[in-house]
C-alpha cells in the first residue's frame, strides 16, 4: 500500500478534473491522507499546495509539464490508454479501494460536460465503493454517502437534501431536520426528500437498506460547514 507523506494512510483526498474549486475549500480538506490526482485533478491538487502522492489516468486533460512535476516530486504515475471503459474518477476510486483505504474525500468533478458530473454523482454511489467512507465537495456543495448512518451540520435553516440512489432506500429516520422522516421509505427519482433544512448545527440520517446522497448546496458558504 502506498503511504502518505505523514498521518492515517487509510484516508485519501481524490482531486478529479472539472472545474477548480475554490481555494477557501482547502480549510475544509484532511491534511494528513494519501492525495491521488485524476488526470487534470493533478493540477488542481498543486494549485492546493498538496503533494500528489498517486496520478492516474490517461493524462489527455493535464498538461504534460504539469504531470512531470508531480512525478518529479514523486508521484506514482498510473497511466491508463485513452480507450478505456471507466472515467479517471472511476480509476482513483478503483486504486483507493485496492489499497485499502477506508476513508475518501473527492474534490471537484463538476462544470463542463453534464454528462461527466450526472456519472461522477452516480459513482459515488456505486456498490464496490460500498467499502469507503466516501464524501465529495463539488464547488461549494457538499455530498455525503449514507449507507447506514450519518452525521452532517451547519447553520440552522441552511438547506440538506436527501436522494435514493440506485433504487429504493429504506427505513430513513432523520433527527435535526425541520421536516422529520421516521422509518420511511425514499424512492429513486422522488423529490420527497428535496430542500429539507437543519433545524439546529447538526443531524443524522440513518436507513436500513440502500443508499442516501445527502447534498448540502452552500456547504462551504455555510460558517460551521462540515468539516
Amino acid at each position: 500500500m502506498t503511504e502518505t507523506r505523514a498521518g492515517d494512510p487509510r484516508v485519501a483526498l481524490v482531486f478529479a478534473g472539472g472545474d477548480l474549486p475554490p481555494a477557501r475549500l482547502d480549510e475544509r480538506l484532511p491534511r494528513d491522507a494519501l492525495v491521488i490526482g485524476a488526470d487534470s485533478g493533478i493540477e488542481h491538487a498543486l494549485s492546493f499546495g498538496r503533494h500528489v502522492d498517486v496520478a492516474v489516468g490517461d493524462f489527455d486533460s493535464v498538461a504534460a509539464e504539469v504531470l512531470a512535476r508531480a512525478e518529479q516530486a514523486g508521484a506514482r504515475v498510473e497511466r491508463h490508454p485513452r480507450d478505456k471503459d471507466a472515467t479517471d474518477l472511476e480509476l482513483a476510486l478503483d486504486l483507493a479501494t485496492r489499497e485499502g483505504l477506508t476513508r475518501v474525500t473527492m474534490v471537484g468533478g463538476h462544470g463542463g460536460r453534464l454528462d461527466h458530473f450526472a456519472a461522477n454523482l452516480l459513482l459515488l454511489g456505486a456498490p464496490r465503493f460500498a467499502v469507503l467512507d466516501l464524501d465529495a465537495w463539488f464547488g461549494p456543495a457538499h455530498v455525503t454517502v449514507v449507507r447506514d448512518t450519518a452525521r452532517v451540520g451547519g447553520p440552522p435553516g441552511s438547506t440538506v437534501s436527501l436522494l435514493a440512489l440506485g433504487g429504493r432506500a429504506d427505513g430513513v429516520t432523520t433527527t435535526g431536520l425541520r421536516f422529520p422522516l421516521r422509518d420511511a421509505p425514499l424512492l429513486s427519482g422522488s423529490t420527497l426528500g428535496v430542500s429539507n433544512e437543519l433545524d439546529g448545527p447538526t443531524a443524522e440520517i440513518s436507513l436500513r437498506s440502500g443508499v442516501l446522497l445527502v447534498i448540502q448546496p452552500d456547504a462551504l458558504d455555510d460558517e460551521r460547514g462540515p468539516r
